[in-house]
């Protein structure tokens, strides 16, 4: 069995990934559950995506302490949903901030120093600087396709199924930047700050 919790914010793309990682993961040939959390996401609030993949999938959520990856496309969130990760778990963080409107109209504050903290907290982590990749794409509309391919490197799929799960759920007219993306993204599951 394999956890993984998908978290972000509302208009990032979360639900796409999880359905494009669903997909690669059925031709694969594993069984497949998925539970959606969105908390106001068309207003910025969080969205995240239990999916658990394996031979036998009794359950679509995660209990805390049990997630194999958390891919988190925004650092607050991320840290949000640590407490799912089990000990050796992979933490892969957009190191990128949202301000939800608390922050923005100051009622709250926004987290200070939170990659010291998940440094202090995890041995087995990544920071990805997603927007490097939206400047070498010129676009920010496939930036959760990029996290996706970061993730795809940690997982027993092959590269010809991922790409028949993009061209099966992404619209033709974007297909071919989301698997520039794709691959990008593949590429930087080796070369970001990985510990």
């Amino acid at each position: 069995m394999t956890n993984i919790i998908i978290a972000g914010v509302g208009g990032q793309g979360v639900l796409l990934a999880s359905r494009v990682l669903m997909e690669a993961a059925l031709q694969s040939g594993y069984d497949v559950k998925e539970s959606e959390i969105h908390g106001m996401a068309q207003r910025g609030g969080s969205v995240d995506c239990h999916i658990r993949l394996g031979d036998d999938v009794a359950s679509p959520l995660i209990p805390k302490g049990t997630a194999d990856f958390i891919l988190g496309f925004e650092i607050c969130e991320t840290v949000r949903k640590a407490d799912y990760l089990k000990q050796n778990g992979c933490l892969l963080v957009n190191n990128y901030r949202i301000m939800p409107s608390s922050v923005q109209n100051g009622t709250a504050e926004y987290p200070e120093d939170l990659e010291n903290w998940i440094a202090e907290n995890f041995d087995n982590y990544q920071l990805v600087e997603a927007d490097k990749a939206a400047r070498k794409l010129e676009s920010k509309k496939c930036l959760n396709i990029f996290l996706l391919g970061v993730l795809a490197e940690y997982l027993d799929i092959q590269e010809a199924v991922w790409n028949a799960a993009l061209k099966k759920l992404i619209k033709e007219q974007y297909l071919d930047l989301n698997m520039k993306a794709f691959r990008l993204g593949r590429d930087e599951a080796f070369q970001g700050e990985k510990h």
